[in-house]
């Protein structure tokens, strides 16, 4: 909901802005299903994926750099459903929303707020106690409770409203090229929204039962999915236009809306229930794409000390210690050697140079150089047009040029297991004899 919402207040029409939708879901869709493919067929997760790119010590930094980002947007994930609790308890006790406040300034929050996040926090807790394959169970509970609400809520917003408001018949106040690169931005930013889930997709395809399990699914339920959510969000704040004057675009705000000036009891059960799957939407999504994500790449860090559990429940701490509030203020062609995924003797395939395959860390830092003018114009600096244009196309100009980088140098330097067949199969044949698939 909020993309389509920035898009429409960058100046594009509704429909403008849906298509920005399709395009960039639509687009990162193959990104995920070909990301997950390695762990559906090898039955491994994103670190020992990583392995095979960037060697076996080489991986360990972008675990790391995947795990302290799992740890932060835990925080900013269950802050933003904190807003989701807060409704739900003023549905049941409007006085909630007087809660005398007995926390300083200089915490950047107040009592009423911080209890919510808090009770977001302990609710999500129980989820991470229970391990990734049987977690699968709650998923089940979003996609059920979801499309019942959000439906709801769109009817009782046109209701309301005795229409469907005047954002739908707004014209687009862009043109030409403005509006070409505004909508360039636009489906971007969708695709760096999935890109976290991009990332770590063999943590979950690797308890797939068969391949396929992983591929047509998550082909087409993403962009489905989002474009369905996207023009429900357009459709509902189009609504609170008639309602209230202006454009509510958080779909929290609007809902705590309708509990002021005395609500009845059926809109107080309304707004508990739509509040209610609003959270366990958004507890699911912080489960999929941060708990799960920290205690696998923690896991791999610290195999030791920390298993998946124990890195979820790692994440879950630092998301309640850094104040989240603030912050929102291709080398073997298909063969894999599962084996040598875990063996760190000099000779392994992923050994490479003690440890690290400087082919990939040299791919890796191109992909960044790539766009690093633009990034410093992101940031308030003087660049030039074509380095904004390269940045607003990042995802494009960071993947394409880390891609024929890598692909150039194990052509030129070749690594052990290179092949020119594309073949999906383990050759150490660690699988068959460990009861693999």
């Amino acid at each position: 909901m909020k993309f389509s919402s920035s898009m429409i207040q960058l100046g594009m029409s509704w429909w403008q802005a849906w298509i920005c939708v399709w395009l960039g879901y639509g687009i990162v869709a193959p990104f995920l299903v070909l990301n997950a493919r390695p762990g559906a067929i090898f039955h491994v997760t994103f670190p020992m994926v990583n392995r095979t790119s960037f060697g076996m010590f080489g991986s360990l930094w972008c675990v790391f750099n995947r795990a302290a980002m799992a740890c932060i947007w835990y925080g900013v994930q269950a802050s933003i459903g904190g807003s989701c609790v807060l409704v739900m308890l003023r549905a049941m006790w409007p006085s909630i929303n007087d809660l005398p406040n007995s926390m300083p300034a200089s915490s950047g929050t107040n009592t009423r707020d911080f209890m919510c996040f808090f009770l977001f926090w302990l609710i999500s807790l129980p989820v991470i106690w229970f391990p990734v394959h049987k977690v699968r169970h709650f998923f089940l509970v979003t996609p059920i409770l979801m499309p019942i609400a959000s439906i709801t809520f769109l009817i009782w917003c046109v209701v309301k409203a005795h229409g469907i408001g005047s954002i739908v018949h707004q014209p687009s106040t862009l043109h030409g090229s403005k509006l070409g690169w505004a909508m360039v931005a636009s489906f971007m930013s969708c695709i760096s929204n999935e890109v976290t889930l991009v990332t770590n997709a063999p943590d979950f395809a690797s308890r797939a039962r068969t391949p396929s399990a992983a591929l047509y699914s998550q082909l087409f339920a993403i962009p489905l999915s989002a474009a369905f959510v996207s023009l429900i969000g357009i459709l509902v704040s189009s609504s609170s236009q008639a309602i209230y004057g202006k454009a509510i675009w958080s779909p929290i705000e609007l809902l705590g809306n309708f509990l002021n000036d005395n609500p009845s009891k059926a809109t107080r059960f309304g707004v508990w229930f739509i509040s209610a799957s609003f959270m366990l939407a958004q507890m699911s999504t912080n489960i999929c794409a941060n708990s799960v994500s920290a205690g696998c790449d923690l896991t791999a860090l610290f195999p030791r000390f920390i298993n998946i559990r124990r890195g979820g429940s790692i994440a879950a701490t630092v998301g309640l210690a850094m104040c989240p509030w603030n912050l929102l203020k291709i080398s073997t062609a298909g063969h894999y050697n599962v084996k040598d995924l875990y063996n760190t003797e000099r000779g392994s395939w992923y050994w490479y140079t003690y440890g690290v395959n400087l082919r990939a860390y040299t791919a890796y830092i191109a992909g960044i150089l790539i766009n690093a003018v633009g990034f410093a114009g992101a940031t308030g600096r003087t660049v030039p047009l074509a380095a904004t244009r390269i940045y607003e196309l990042s995802f494009f100009t960071g993947f394409g040029v880390s891609a024929i980088v890598y692909w150039a140098l194990n052509r030129v330097f070749p690594v052990i297991g290179a092949t020119d067949t594309f073949e999906e199969i383990d050759v150490s044949g660690y699988q068959t004899r460990f009861g693999g698939c």
